[in-house]
């Protein structure tokens, strides 16, 4: 294991009084809220090294200012931050994402730097000098309710912003034939046992078939044929229908979806067959164009360790390797043993490590060509209802010792392309459950690196329903071609 550091140095003078220092830098938080909040209603999301800063409490904010100390060995504090945070809601900017952790560490890295200046300097190109958004925004479709659907829903409403690039208007679903349907459904997404309480209002309209989601009207439409759901019906045109239903997964199928008027183009949430484009964020999204029709956003286990690989493939050069899955349980196992077209998937999951087996091998292959034939991959489901592990033992031809390792991934997770997609953790004690509602496709455990020169063996965790969920969102905003721009720019 690899001996860490105490990080909890401070850049001011000594606190004497840390009570005092506490509600000090408490009342600072407070005020950063309203204004967090209406750069966000304008189009700007704020983050503190890629974790976003939007409806967070005040301590929520402190927290995350503190977080800052796994990144740079040393928290942020609010009186650091707090003046940038306040000549950035002066400014009238177009949409775009500014990491304030980075922007803070790089002034006080750089002491001589004016704030004030440098932050009008480095965003004068974002000023506002036109319209910043089309003139109606694009509209968003569910094709599917289930564990997915509903968390790619709690994630569009809370990422909708001043609702002018999309807004999700509808979710098509089969008719269960209960009269309280909607009731149920609602309630569904309202309360989750993995992700919690939704944070946030839903009202029932029984009326027009809708949930009113913080605002945002929601049909609920009942069809099984995707030929036949009139999208006119109810204005909507142009749309993106993101399937997450499973059933069909090849282009004869999904083409079902385009061939309807109103729909421009698909997004599944599964691996794509034939010659789909499957699509893993942060590693091979530069593929997408605008001519694409449909789009695949592979499986979450795809999406957890094909970054990875990037990582040691673009620095060590990957010679073979294996990769074992261990997933949590999912809704196409039985609870308790009973028939099953699958050899293993019949038996309990809710009391039984199943072994399976994965595509996950000849997925990676389709991503990253470069590594086809060199790994093989199993998986092993476990009775746990969430978060699960990538293991990945591999055979590099440059070798490496585990605390250079641990530095290559620190810096992706931190400083590169891959911050969007890559976590990094240094906890000694990190278990499945610290990881719900992890909203990366995959978080590295710095403790559990294993080195043996050309021999590593790294850890990934990864939230197999809402870390893959947020990939799906930000290959749905690339598809559409909302591409905000991150400052500062790396």
């Amino acid at each position: 294991m690899v001996k860490r550091f105490n990080p909890d140095k401070r850049r001011r003078p000594k606190v004497d009084d840390h009570f005092g220092d506490w509600k000090w830098r408490e009342a600072l938080a407070e005020s950063m809220v309203p204004m967090i909040g209406k750069l966000y209603r304008n189009g700007i999301r704020l983050l503190m090294y890629g974790r976003p800063l939007i409806n967070c409490s005040a301590i929520e904010i402190m927290k995350l200012h503190r977080f800052v100390r796994e990144v740079e060995g040393n928290e942020l504090s609010e009186l650091e931050t707090y003046p940038v945070i306040e000549q950035i809601s002066k400014m009238k900017l177009m949409p775009c994402e500014i990491d304030l952790g980075e922007v803070v560490v790089h002034l006080l890295d750089n002491d001589k730097l004016d704030p004030i200046k440098h932050v009008k300097s480095m965003l004068k190109e974002q000023v506002r000098t036109k319209r910043s958004h089309p003139l109606r925004p694009k509209d968003i479709v569910l094709y599917g309710f289930g564990r997915i659907g509903r968390i790619l829903t709690r994630i569009l409403v809370s990422e909708t912003g001043p609702g002018v690039n999309w807004r999700l208007r509808a979710v098509v679903v089969r008719d269960s034939g209960n009269t309280e349907d909607l009731i149920k459904r609602a309630s569904l997404l309202r309360n989750d046992s993995v992700h919690g309480t939704f944070p946030g209002t839903i009202r029932v309209d029984r009326k027009n078939n809708s949930l009113i989601v913080n605002g945002n009207e929601i049909v609920f439409i009942y069809a099984n044929d995707p030929k036949k759901v009139d999208y006119k019906k109810h204005g909507i045109k142009k749309a993106t229908v993101i399937d997450n239903t499973g059933v069909w997964r090849d282009e004869d199928g999904l083409k079902m979806h385009i061939k309807n008027p109103s729909v421009e183009r698909v997004v599944l949430t599964a691996p794509g067959k034939g010659k789909i484009k499957n699509i893993v964020y942060g590693v091979n999204d530069q593929k997408v164009s605008e001519g694409d029709k449909i789009l695949g956003a592979a499986s979450c286990t795809t999406n957890a360790i094909v970054p990875a690989l990037k990582v040691v493939d673009d620095n060590f050069k990957i010679l073979s390797g294996h990769i074992e899955t261990v997933h949590a349980y999912t809704n196409d196992q039985n609870l308790i043993d009973n028939y099953h077209t699958s050899d293993r998937r019949g038996r309990s999951a809710a009391l039984n490590l199943v072994i399976t087996d994965t595509g996950a091998a000849k997925a990676i292959s389709g991503v990253m060509p470069e590594l086809k034939g060199k790994l093989t991959a199993n998986a092993i489901r476990v009775p746990t209802p969430n978060v699960s592990l990538a293991i990945m033992h591999l055979n590099v031809k440059k070798g490496v010792s585990v605390e250079d390792l641990n530095q290559c991934f620190r810096n992706a997770a931190f400083h590169s392309g891959l911050r969007t997609t890559i976590d990094y953790s240094n906890s000694l004690d990190a278990v499945s459950s610290d990881f719900y509602s992890n909203e990366f496709a995959c978080v590295f455990d710095s403790q559990a690196t294993i080195s043996n020169f050309n021999n590593i063996t790294i850890y990934c965790w990864y939230d197999n329903e809402y870390g893959y969920s947020r990939q799906v969102a930000r290959l749905l905003n690339k598809a559409l071609g909302i591409n905000l721009v991150r400052y500062p720019k790396q």
